[in-house]
């Protein structure tokens, strides 16, 4: 097993997000796999990052895109074996790549042995100790346990034959597992180990602000946000199945295990939380290295926008003394082209916001898909749709996960797959032509070699990666920014161009979002780094 050295890598890492069912197809059969993977990782290699985070691929119904896990120590046959894992992350190493997978300890499959034990085993049993099982409310307990919604929309309670229901904060086919049962807790601890022992790099921990609910399960008494996973906050309250205090126990007994092994194995938190200060407790000498700083990825195209929440992320981060994490793109929201307005506006936006984002401080997270400057896929057929939230709500994630273009034409699948492969598992749009890897492999000015460039300059240069950021003097629709030694970052948001002299500054430009013009100016949308 190779054991990459720098245990501090994490700090300035940019670390890109596969989505293993939409990457690439080794095998034929529609669906990306970790052979698709590992065939890819010479271009991930040339791209410039640093790790790669593959969401689920352990053996799962895909209910919710495998984030309901039947066995959390497999590989689901559709996307390979445990053999192809340990090729991938031997592959992977070789080339200097380190690997973060997903950990789901919230909720498990319904088709995991454990609750389908529990289900046998009836009321009162030790195996319904495993999972969140209560009575319900009336005379006949045909009433939830509590007003509890499920982040899918509905109720986050179902009612079995025998009377009982069963927590599912998310899909009914998620049920939610009872993390004050020592028995779930051992059972984690030997989870990770399994994949430390695997070579694993660290943990992405998906909803690691939901495992331990409020004591008696009290009801929340109003209804809930109804904007995604933005539901688990109700203004700056805490809801009663969310960030309670008790889960910071259970990454105490993590971190130690994380430590024992070499290379700077990691635990980054996705947690939804009220302030940056209580995001703050999950990061940590004692608990994890990172938590996802949502914020960036939620905030406006403009200066003012940006500017908060940058200045918030970097007091946070101090608060704790660990670098904060940026991110524009993932498998849950819809892909920033199109949040920034889609089409030709949408990715010189995104363009922008990407050599921002990579010039600030700290780490940043990739999305598959986003160095093409794809946009979000909005009319896709109903039928072909999986996402669980889509028939509760209307609301789909489905547009952000269509499979990668790798070349060719649409008819072709666009090379996900192998040449006799069968269409990939959600149609692509024929308008993705222009936008394959294929055909920016040899654009200079390609949003493919934009990524390419930004991430081999932030290697090389000594003013990215760590340090601080100031703020210089600009109009309130312009941020420029310095960093030392000898680095500003320009991003013009305003209606047209400004020019560096504009702002009292002089230099060579390394890197921009766009073309400059003639004589230097920086128009409207894009963003300039300039060696001072």
């Amino acid at each position: 097993m190779t054991i990459l050295g720098n245990d501090d890598w994490w700090r300035d890492a940019v670390v890109y997000q596969v989505y293993p069912r939409s990457f690439a197809d080794a095998d034929g059969d529609g669906t990306g796999d970790l052979q698709g993977v590992r065939s890819r990782l010479p271009y991930l290699k040339a791209l410039g990052v640093d790790a790669i985070w593959l969401s689920p691929f352990y053996t799962s119904p895909l209910a919710d895109g495998g984030y309901d896990v039947a066995d959390y120590r497999d590989v689901d046959p559709r996307f390979g074996s445990l053999g192809d894992f340990d090729q991938m992350i031997g592959d992977a190493h070789g080339l200097g790549i380190r690997v973060i997978v997903d950990l789901v300890p919230n909720h498990s499959s319904d088709a995991h042995p454990r609750f389908q034990a529990a289900l046998a085993a009836g009321p009162g049993s030790p195996e319904r100790d495993w999972y969140m099982f209560s009575e319900g409310l009336g005379e006949s307990g045909e009433l939830p346990p509590n007003d509890w919604e499920s982040i899918f929309g509905g109720p986050a309670w179902t009612r079995l034959p025998d009377g009982q229901w069963y927590l599912h904060l998310f899909a009914p086919e998620q049920p939610d597992l009872n993390w004050e049962n020592p028995e779930v807790r051992a059972e984690f601890r030997d989870i990770l180990t399994f994949w430390l022992d695997r070579g694993v790099n660290g943990f992405r921990v998906d909803v690691a602000h939901g495992m331990i609910k409020a004591e008696g399960l009290p009801s929340v008494g109003r209804s809930s946000d109804e904007d995604g996973r933005q539901a688990e906050m109700l203004g700056d309250e805490l809801v009663p199945y969310f960030d309670q205090d008790g889960v910071h126990d259970i990454y105490r007994e993590w971190r130690p295990i994380l430590d024992s092994y070499p290379g700077g194995r990691i635990g980054v938190a996705e947690a939804w939380v009220a302030t940056p200060e209580r995001l703050a407790r999950y990061i940590g000498t004692e608990e994890l290295h990172q938590a996802f700083n949502f914020d960036f990825m939620m905030a406006d195209f403009h200066a003012k926008s940006f500017r908060t929440v940058i200045d918030r992320s970097l007091a946070e981060a101090e608060l704790v003394g660990a670098p904060t994490t940026w991110v524009l793109s993932n498998h849950d929201k819809w892909r920033h082209v199109t949040r920034y307005g889609d089409g030709e506006t949408g990715l010189r936006r995104a363009r922008a916001a990407t050599l921002l984002m990579l010039a600030l401080p700290g780490s940043a997270y990739l999305y598959n898909g986003e160095e093409l400057g794809l946009p979000e896929v909005l009319d896709l057929p109903d039928e072909l749709r999986e996402d669980p939230a889509f028939l509760r709500t209307g609301e789909s994630r489905d547009g952000c996960r269509v499979p990668l273009p790798w070349g060719g034409t649409v008819t072709e699948g666009f090379r996900f797959g192998p040449p006799d492969a069968v269409s990939p598992w959600l149609p692509q749009p024929a308008s993705w032509e222009p936008l394959t890897a294929e055909a920016q492999e040899d654009d200079p000015d390609s949003t493919l070699n934009l990524y390419r460039t930004a991430l081999r300059i932030r290697r090389e240069h000594p003013a990215l990666g760590g340090g601080r950021v100031e703020w210089l003097d600009s109009p309130d629709d312009v941020l420029v920014i310095a960093r030392e030694p000898g680095l500003v970052v320009v991003v013009n948001i305003s209606d047209g161009p400004i020019s560096p002299a504009e702002l009292g500054l002089t230099g060579e430009p390394l890197v921009s979002s766009g073309p400059l013009g003639a004589d230097g100016s920086i128009p409207a949308d894009t963003a300039l780094w300039l060696a001072v």
